[in-house]
């Protein structure tokens, strides 16, 4: 059954699914989306831009299926894929970054990025996150205490990203550094400065400038030489792709995972059932990381333009409209997600989209992101299966991003692995 939170209220509640404050306080405002996907589907709603006069926000599932898969109508290369406008001199470059390209350019980069995400690349790579994970248990084992963010669910990600380019260990915590400051832009903790995120994305391209040079020099089995070496047509990615791709991966690659990773250690504090029964079945191992993922939508949304009059969910859409999709919406939307409001881990199938909603922009670390879960939560039942909440978690202040900073929690002390 639905929280009481999460019921459609009989009147409309006031409808502000974009402040910041409101995910600082409770996270996805389930009472909101529950109403507007009941009574207003897609809904026209106030922009914080001044120049903007306001976007179409898109809740129910088979809607944000539709934005997703029709990158012909709605792009993410006319006017970027974010919620915040962009100045026309910054999309000049950002439309280099896959993200927020359309097809036929997307389709001619993806093809060559995927070379890095195969499944002989992701598999290579079980053995170092399973050692990350106990490394990063060890840290903490004989304490009975730690930060789960910091300690455990936000450097995972960070260090695996440092085996995919091949980087040295001691960059660990200058990547894990570089990603809380540039999805931190809303959150005064971080950086709350976009000037503070642009400097951190210069640091990154001069990182990526260096790596570019020393892969090309010293060729390894890693996704930065596959990515620098040129393919079968003779295409090969420049410095200044290479460098957008990097930043691209320490955003996405980082932040998606560890929030899927604190999100779902909190589900399963609050369901301690869950966490019983995976203790007694690891098969569910298996499909738990699907689960966490659309229970926790760590990205929130994403942003299409509309390239040609259109009708969605029963609203007349105008040429140059901003269309504004909502995963933890449609992760809970009833008329596809059984008993969504229900945490269960063994789930499936389990069509959320979490990893987005197919089409061209499909997540492409998704695997990578499954395994990481898998991996991290089985090193946390065999280290810590008593495992609790120590305080209520302190969320981040972003729309962007359904995320913790902070979540303390006991245990009982143990051994290094």
């Amino acid at each position: 059954m639905a929280p009481e939170s999460a019921s459609a209220p009989h009147t409309a509640p006031k409808i502000d699914i974009i402040d910041p404050d409101t995910y600082e306080r409770g996270g996805i405002p389930h009472d909101q989306f529950t109403w507007l996907r009941d009574h207003d589907q897609v809904h026209w709603h106030h922009d914080p831009d001044a120049r903007v006069p306001g976007f179409w926000a898109v809740t129910r599932h088979a809607d944000v299926v539709e934005v997703s898969r029709r990158a012909d109508l709605y792009s993410s290369a006319e006017r970027g894929a974010m919620l915040a406008e962009n100045e026309p001199e910054d999309l000049v470059l950002y439309r280099m970054m896959i993200l927020y390209m359309d097809p036929p350019d997307h389709t001619q980069r993806r093809s060559m990025v995927n070379k890095g995400f195969t499944p002989r690349m992701i598999k290579q790579l079980e053995e170092h996150v399973r050692d990350i994970a106990h490394q990063l248990i060890d840290a903490v084992a004989d304490k009975g205490e730690a930060d789960f963010v910091t300690d455990i669910a936000a450097p995972l990600p960070a260090y695996v990203i440092c085996e995919l380019l091949g980087a040295p260990v001691e960059d660990r915590d200058k990547i894990y550094h570089w990603s809380n400051q540039m999805i931190g832009f809303d959150d005064p903790e971080f950086s709350g400065s976009r000037e503070i995120g642009k400097q951190t994305a210069a640091e990154i391209f001069a990182y990526a400038g260096e790596l570019a040079a020393l892969r090309r020099a010293e060729p390894r089995d890693d996704i930065a030489t596959a990515l620098l070496k040129p393919d079968s047509a003779g295409h090969a990615l420049t410095d200044e792709e290479f460098q957008l791709f990097v930043l691209i991966l320490i955003i996405a690659g980082n932040e998606t995972t560890r929030n899927a990773t604190s999100g779902g250690m909190l589900a399963f504090f609050r369901h301690p059932e869950q966490w019983q029964r995976l203790l007694a079945d690891r098969s569910l191992l298996r499909t738990a990381p699907d689960e966490i993922v659309r229970w926790a939508s760590p990205v929130n949304l994403f942003r299409r333009t509309v390239m040609a009059d259109t009708e969605l969910g029963g609203k007349e859409l105008k040429r140059g409209d901003k269309v504004v999709v909502f995963y933890g919406s449609a992760n809970h939307d009833e008329r596809v997600i059984e008993d969504p409001f229900t945490f269960d881990i063994g789930r499936d199938p389990n069509p959320h989209i979490g990893f987005g909603g197919g089409g061209p922009h499909f997540c492409l670390g998704t695997h990578l992101a499954r395994l990481e879960l898998s991996v991290v939560f089985e090193a946390l039942l065999d280290r810590m299966p008593d495992i609790r909440l120590a305080a209520e978690p302190r969320r981040l202040r972003s729309n962007f991003l359904n995320g913790i900073k902070e979540m303390r929690v006991e245990f009982t002390p143990g051994s290094r692995a």
